[in-house]
């Protein structure tokens, strides 16, 4: 699936996003200020989450509830430095679980990254367009 948008169709793209993933983890791709955290703050907001989405780029991981009370995890890996960083922060208990996992920087730990998973890669066309693919 491959769409361009602008800020004002970023809640349909979520939407479309959510519909197209038959796997709830989902890796997001992009360049800094691609709009990665933008689009994940969209996609918790349409799967009824009313948490405050914020990038959780020192805290590692930020937990949201979904409409049905059940978790949501958005994770920043932008500051990992190393494998042992990785392993020390318990990521089984997380990536175990039949819920909604968006992590941001999936780069940075590509060896613990859980499967089945769906890649959402973004590019900035200019200040107002995005494009993205979903696989």
């Amino acid at each position: 699936m491959e769409i361009t948008y602008t800020l004002a169709e970023i809640d349909q793209v979520a939407k479309n996003i959510i519909a197209y993933c038959k796997h709830k983890t989902i890796l997001f791709e992009g360049e800094m200020g691609a709009g990665k955290t933008t689009l994940i703050k969209s996609i918790v907001k349409n799967l009824g989450s009313l948490d405050s989405v914020s990038s959780p780029t020192f805290s590692i991981v930020n937990e949201y509830r979904d409409k049905n009370e059940l978790p949501i995890y958005h994770f920043d890996f932008y500051r990992i430095e190393d494998s042992f960083e990785v392993g020390q922060l318990g990521l089984d208990d997380y990536f175990g679980q039949n819920c909604w996992t968006l992590i941001e920087w999936p780069q940075k730990i590509n060896t613990f990254l859980p499967k089945p998973s769906h890649t959402v890669k973004l590019n900035s066309i200019n200040n107002v367009k995005r494009m993205l693919t979903v696989s």
